[in-house]
Formats: structure tokens, C-alpha cells, sequence
């Protein structure tokens, strides 16, 4: 029997012996409250206003973080969408994940969608459904198609309902999205640039009701929208509040479908997310759940690297950052982290506490009252939250191992960041080390300089990896 047919063959009483119990200490007193995890798709550091963003609006997104905590050092667990979603699911990172790469299933003429993940496979959902957590996930899933292992019904979540597969987001007007592991119709649409139905707005719509039906239950709500990933794709109603900002030159469509006004489009992409996050908070005080209700608000990676659709330097995407989507440079693996908590956390607060996406999961068990997987990476930042520094244990280290792009790895401990590129082909590649404290565009290579530290760093890359098992994947069916 594997460990996930214990947890729901035993329920949570026995869990609790295959588990690592938490004490009480590290458990809130009160309520547990409801959770709202919101993901944005290739969302770059610096494109809230938050975080500093001048020309596009998010004025929903900045009052979440006047209201509640803003991370400045925090990182997703992968430099791409698959991989990153797996660590925030299962709490473990790259080096033991079981996803490192937007991998597929089958060739052009049988594709499936992404790797699954395994049957034994514990995620977060799980965790709090034990916990008696009302569990859905609305919006870009791409850890399994429907029916295999990796399903989110097979993997905690008690309602789906977006894009199962990643390939199938690339259109934000589809013939049709996935409800549980049904097709949906969006009658009207024919997978072109414009539609009758935006399937973004469909999504937030079922994430609204999820919310309602739920509103005298313990819920968990995981949002992992589809924006502002391309292609360039928003309602025109939206495009115009930005058109004639600014010059534009229109992109004709080589990777994705073309547009003729790509900023202005990008801008509302953006704007539109933040329009949902309102209507999250309204629904939430609405039906007297405000107090109750921890919202998280993150990105999967960096800003997408495709210049002539989005204009990452006129946007000033990252920032000072170096890097972008696919890379394991600042620029592309630290994203916007905030956090709103009534009563815990405090309103306007900021913290340079140093987590990732594989922490989530010690986090929200450690909100929920849950126990956590004995093989867990991640560590809570709870005591953050609740400005407990003095309990808020840190890791020696944070660790990426991304297969894709040539392969990379990198390590942050402390101030330093250590990465390497091109593993594939050459292992051996010569490590760069950069003080971030000093040099958060990570410009000067300084390995020669401090090689003890850049030694420490090798043996922590050799140490932490371990090879993926191989496994025979349980497929389902996909959807035409």
C-alpha cells in the first residue's frame, strides 16, 4: 500500500503516524481560516504597481499588499510552468521533484498533455482536505492529463475547472475548457483571436461559485490563471483602456497569433487579473469571510522572453533583475509574493525573508492544522507572517535543478547565488557565483574571488539532486 492509499484508507488519525507531526506550537490557535492561492502565469517581478510597475494598473493587487505582506526575495520553484507547479504542489524541490520540465506525453499525433503526476504523489490539496478543506482549482493545471494519476480530482481537488492541459491555454478564446474531466463547450468560439467567450472570465466565473457555494465550509481555492501568458488575447473593452498610450508595433504572429497593438494588450492581460482579485475581495466581504480568509497572490516565473509580443524592457518586467522565463537568473525565477491575513498578518508589511514556491506546502499545513510529508523541502513561513522572527526557522539553502534550456542548477545561501548553465552537455560547466546583496542584477562573476564559498555551493548541487524513478504512467483519457 502506498503512502497516498494509507492517508485515505486510514484517515487523518492514522496519517499522522506515516507523517511528521507538527507541534502545537507551530499550529495558529484560532480558526482555521479559508486559503485563496492565486497564480499568475509568466507575471515578471516588477509588473505590479506594488513592486514598483509604472504604466500598466493594478490597483486591487497593491491595496492585497497594503493591506498584508510583501516578499522582496521570493523565488518559484522552477523557471517554467510545469515544473514550477509541481514544487508548489508537492513541497519538494527540483532536485527530488518529480516534474523538471515542461514535458509531454505522446508525440504530435497523440499528445496527452503533460507529465502526470504519480498516484503516491501527497500535495497540498490533499493535505487540507484531511482537514476538512472544500478543494478547487480553477484555471491552468498541466500536471496530468485527465483520468491519468496526475489528475487534480486524483490529486486532492474536489473541483476542477479551466485548462488541463498547457498546450490548450495557448488560446484564451478555446472551443472548450475542462469541468472535473468533462468538456466544457464555449459556444462562439473558434480558437481565434477574438471570441464569444473569454475563457479567463469563464474561469473566474466557476472560481466565484466555488467561493459561494462554499461560504459555510473551510475552503481552499487554488487560482492558477492563465494571464498573462500568451498569446495576446483580452477583451477589447479592456485593450482600450490602454490603446493609444503608447506607440505600438504590431506583431504578426510567428509563435503565437498576432496582434496589432501587443502593449496595450499585455497592459489589459494584467489589468484584467487584477480586476478578479477585486472581485475576490468583494465576494469574500460580501459574505462576511474577509476576516477569515489568508490570500496569497504569486507567479509561476519570470516575464516570457518573446520580445516583439511583450515588451519586457518597456515594461521594465523584471526590473534590475538579469533574465527572463526559462532561466534561472534572478530575472527569471523571483517573483511577486503577497500575502493578506486579517489579525495575523500586518497591514503593510514587507519582508526580505527568503522563500519559494516548495515552501507553500509547510505553510498552508501549518495554517490548515496539517501534518506534513516526512520527504518535504520546503520549510513554513508562518512565523514570518506573524513578524515571529525569532521562530522562523531558515534553510541553509534554496536549490533549483530545471532540465530545461540546456539544463541549469542554482543555489541561494544567504547573499550568495551560485548557477550553472548547459549540464546537459557539459556537467563539469564552470559554477558562477554573484553577491546578491551587492549585485541583484548578478553582473559580476566572483567565483574566482571566494572559491570556498563557490566550492560549498558545488558540493550542495551534487548533493541535492537525486534522478527521477521510473515510473509507468496510469493515462486517462484527453478531450479532442
Amino acid at each position: 500500500m502506498n503512502r497516498r492509499e494509507f492517508l485515505k484508507a486510514s484517515g487523518v488519525a492514522a496519517a499522522a503516524l506515516a507523517l511528521r507531526p507538527a507541534t502545537g506550537a507551530d499550529r495558529p490557535a484560532k480558526k482555521k481560516p479559508n486559503i485563496i492561492f492565486i497564480m499568475a502565469d509568466d507575471l515578471g517581478y516588477k509588473e505590479l504597481g506594488c513592486y514598483g510597475q509604472q504604466k500598466i494598473k493594478t490597483p486591487n493587487i497593491d491595496k492585497l499588499a497594503g493591506e498584508g505582506m510583501r516578499f522582496t526575495d521570493y523565488y518559484t520553484g522552477s523557471a517554467v510552468c510545469a515544473p514550477a507547479r509541481c514544487n508548489l504542489m508537492t513541497g519538494k524541490h527540483g532536485g527530488h521533484a518529480y516534474v523538471r520540465n515542461n514535458s509531454e506525453v505522446g508525440g504530435w499525433d497523440s499528445f496527452r498533455g503533460q507529465i502526470p503526476l504519480p498516484a503516491e504523489t501527497v500535495t497540498v490539496a490533499e493535505l487540507l482536505k484531511q482537514q476538512g478543506y472544500a478543494t478547487g482549482a480553477f484555471g491552468k493545471w498541466g500536471l496530468g492529463e485527465v483520468g491519468s494519476t496526475g489528475d487534480p480530482l486524483n490529486q486532492g481537488f474536489d473541483r476542477f475547472f479551466g485548462y488541463n492541459c498547457q498546450r490548450h491555454a495557448h488560446n484564451l478564446y478555446p472551443k472548450y475548457l475542462v469541468g472535473n474531466r468533462e468538456k466544457v463547450s464555449l459556444e462562439g468560439n473558434t480558437r481565434g483571436l477574438t471570441g464569444e467567450k473569454y475563457a479567463p472570465q469563464v474561469i473566474a466565473e466557476k472560481m466565484l461559485e466555488f467561493i459561494h457555494e462554499n461560504r459555510d465550509k473551510r475552503f481552499f481555492v487554488y487560482y492558477p490563471t492563465v494571464l498573462p501568458h500568451l498569446a495576446l488575447q483580452a477583451p477589447q473593452e479592456d485593450i482600450d483602456r490602454y490603446k493609444g498610450k503608447w506607440s505600438e508595433t504590431p506583431y504578426e504572429g510567428k509563435s503565437y497569433l498576432p496582434h496589432p497593438t501587443p502593449r496595450a494588450c499585455y497592459a489589459a492581460m494584467i489589468s484584467f487579473i487584477d480586476r478578479q482579485v477585486g472581485r475576490i475581495m468583494k465576494l469574500l466581504k460580501d459574505l462576511k469571510l474577509d476576516d477569515n480568509t489568508a490570500v496569497f497572490f504569486t507567479s509561476d516565473n519570470g516575464t516570457t522572453f518573446l520580445k516583439g509580443q511583450v515588451d519586457y524592457e518597456f515594461f521594465e518586467s523584471v526590473g534590475p533583475l538579469r533574465g527572463l522565463k526559462g532561466s534561472l537568473y534572478e530575472g527569471g525565477i523571483r517573483v511577486p509574493m503577497i500575502v493578506r491575513w486579517p489579525g495575523k498578518v500586518r497591514a503593510g508589511a514587507v519582508s526580505s525573508h527568503a522563500a519559494v514556491h516548495y515552501d507553500a506546502l509547510a505553510t498552508l499545513a501549518e495554517i490548515a492544522g496539517a501534518d506534513l510529508p516526512s520527504d518535504t523541502d520546503g520549510t513554513s513561513f508562518v512565523p514570518t507572517l506573524l513578524s515571529e522572527p525569532s521562530r522562523q526557522k531558515r534553510p541553509e539553502y534554496l536549490f533549483w535543478d530545471f532540465a530545461g534550456y540546456g539544463g541549469q542548477l542554482a543555489v541561494r545561501m544567504g547573499k550568495w547565488k551560485g548557477i550553472k548553465h548547459g549540464v546537459k552537455k557539459n556537467p563539469d560547466t564552470p559554477l558562477e557565483l554573484y553577491d546578491l546583496d551587492g549585485d541583484i542584477s548578478e553582473k559580476t562573476n566572483v567565483a574566482e574571488k571566494y572559491p570556498a564559498v563557490a566550492a560549498k555551493i558545488e558540493k550542495i548541487m551534487l548533493e541535492a539532486r537525486s534522478r527521477p524513478e521510473n515510473k509507468k504512467f496510469a493515462f486517462g483519457r484527453y478531450p479532442d
